[in-house]
């Protein structure tokens, strides 16, 4: 837009973006509660803009609006199907955005998007790109940059701002999407610990992540200063978002063949042709592979490298643990016979396996030779459901000698609080007075070893994830003043 103003704005585009996007991500640690009130108005009056945009050019050439029947362009794609595959990979960025709009539906329900869709966002954009066909009638040569040639000189900056902010307005909407779908994504077992922190007291779905912002962040300046300019990223992005629309629908099939159990011949038909459509975007669009393409197809496979590793590195050492683990019914029997000085208060033991003797209890024991009053011995189970209610929270099993096996239930949208969900234990025969109680984790550091397990890069990978994962106290929202972590050494 600036260079459609001036061409002597060329050279300030790329510093304006790189400065937009930093205070774009530099603001995310203030949460968008203050500012996200301006969003809906703003987006408004960017389709109302856009729209009249179009109007005042589809009243110069009505005849475009012929190209609302499809009959065109079904006899172009018959006339010419070479052509017509390669031009699919431009025609589906017209498109991108609704999905964007569509993945809201688990916000805000299905009326509110139809609503926003037919009335305002569908109409907006067919008037755009009809007036801007109607431009290219008129003036062939407005190819170069149509939608801001459609705008009168005067309109011409303020147009530049309005799509600033509009585009500003979008960048949020991913960034808070990638907040939340990572921290989905760690509770589902697939990446480490990291820190979180909540920029709001009343919606508890408002969180920030220091190292998803700022890793964001140097990706996006990345490809900035690699591509340099919106037109060079299209091949970027239309890979980008085509293999999310062919993911999807695949996805679609297994949820209703498996999930809804839909007969087989229902489900092929239902999601084979959305199937069809995709595969013909996505394959257009990977004629583009070399000319940057490969960009979301690299940082998706580094991505997926890290989260397989992670998994696979807990599991490697899940079963080492399993292994050396003591049973704990057997263990308290043997304490029990001759038993160490109790101390009054209670302690709360957090371990990965339930049934199993933390290795914090066994330091505990071994260096200060006491035991509490009260002992909880609790396990944090995330399940792959999004929610899971407070009636379903608690699993508590009494082990005798005022100690218990507590489990905790999470869904992946649950925020864990262990202080909190241990709340629900009350008239259960285990009172837990916040000023007497201790919480003992285990620091575990993963050494790695050759053979067997994973290849020796990704046992390095996963030990130097594990040693900087943020810590469990952190994430399970233990008091700091009240926390005792004892570490250990375990070989993978």
């Amino acid at each position: 837009g600036l260079e459609v103003v001036s061409p002597h704005f060329k050279q300030y585009v790329i510093p304006i973006t790189l400065v937009v996007l930093f205070c774009l991500f530099a603001v995310q640690k203030r949460g968008t509660g203050g500012i996200g009130k301006f969003f809906g108005p703003i987006t408004l009056v960017w389709f109302i803009s856009i729209a009249l945009l179009g109007v005042s050019h589809i009243v110069g050439h009505p005849e475009i609006l012929w190209a609302l029947s499809p009959h065109h362009a079904l006899g172009f794609m018959w006339a010419n199907p070479g052509t017509s595959f390669i031009i699919l990979g431009a025609v589906v960025l017209c498109v991108t955005g609704a999905e964007a709009l569509y993945a809201d539906l688990g916000h805000f329900g299905k009326r509110p998007i139809r609503l926003a869709w037919f009335t305002v966002a569908m109409p907006a954009l067919t008037l755009n790109y009809f007036g801007q066909g109607a431009l290219l009638l008129a003036e062939p040569e407005a190819v170069k940059n149509p939608f801001y040639m459609m705008a009168p000189d005067w309109a011409l900056i303020p147009l530049v701002v309005l799509a600033t902010m509009a585009t500003v307005i979008a960048s949020q909407a991913l960034i808070t999407g990638a907040f939340s779908v990572t921290k989905q994504v760690i509770q589902l077992g697939y990446l480490p610990r990291l820190n979180i922190q909540h920029t709001s007291v009343r919606d508890t779905g408002q969180i920030y992540m220091p190292l998803v912002n700022w890793g964001l962040f140097a990706a996006i300046v990345l490809a900035v200063v690699m591509f340099r300019s919106s037109s060079n990223l299209a091949a970027a992005y239309g890979i980008a978002v085509t293999l999310d629309m062919l993911i999807t629908t695949t996805l679609t099939f297994f949820v209703i063949r498996y999930g809804w159990r839909y007969p087989l011949a229902l489900c092929i038909a239902a999601t084979g042709c959305f199937f069809v459509v995709d595969l013909a975007f996505f394959a257009s669009n990977m004629l583009k592979l070399f000319q940057g393409g490969w960009f979301p197809l690299l940082i998706g496979g580094i991505v997926f490298a890290f989260m397989m590793t992670w998994k696979e590195g807990r599991r490697l050492l899940n079963d080492k643990l399993r292994a050396d683990a003591i049973d704990l019914k057997d263990f308290l029997e043997s304490v029990f016979i001759s038993p160490p000085t109790r101390v009054d208060g209670t302690a709360v033991f957090l371990t990965a396996e339930t049934g199993a003797v933390p290795n914090a209890l066994l330091h505990n024991l071994k260096h200060n030779k006491v035991l509490h009053q009260q002992n909880l011995f609790v396990t944090v189970h995330n399940h792959e459901t999004p929610w899971i209610g407070l009636d379903k929270r608690l699993q508590v099993e009494s082990l005798g000698h005022d100690c218990w096996q507590v489990v905790i239930h999470y869904g992946f949208k649950n925020d864990p609080d262990v202080p909190r969900a241990l709340e629900l234990l009350r008239g259960r025969g285990c009172e837990l007075e916040a000023m007497t109680t201790s919480y003992f984790l285990s620091r575990d550091t993963v050494i790695p070893t050759m053979g067997g397990g994973m290849a020796p890069w990704r046992e390095k990978l996963f030990a130097q994830m594990h040693h900087n994962a943020s810590g469990a106290a952190d994430f399970l929202h233990l008091p700091n003043n009240a926390v005792v972590e004892l570490g250990s050494k375990i070989e993978i």
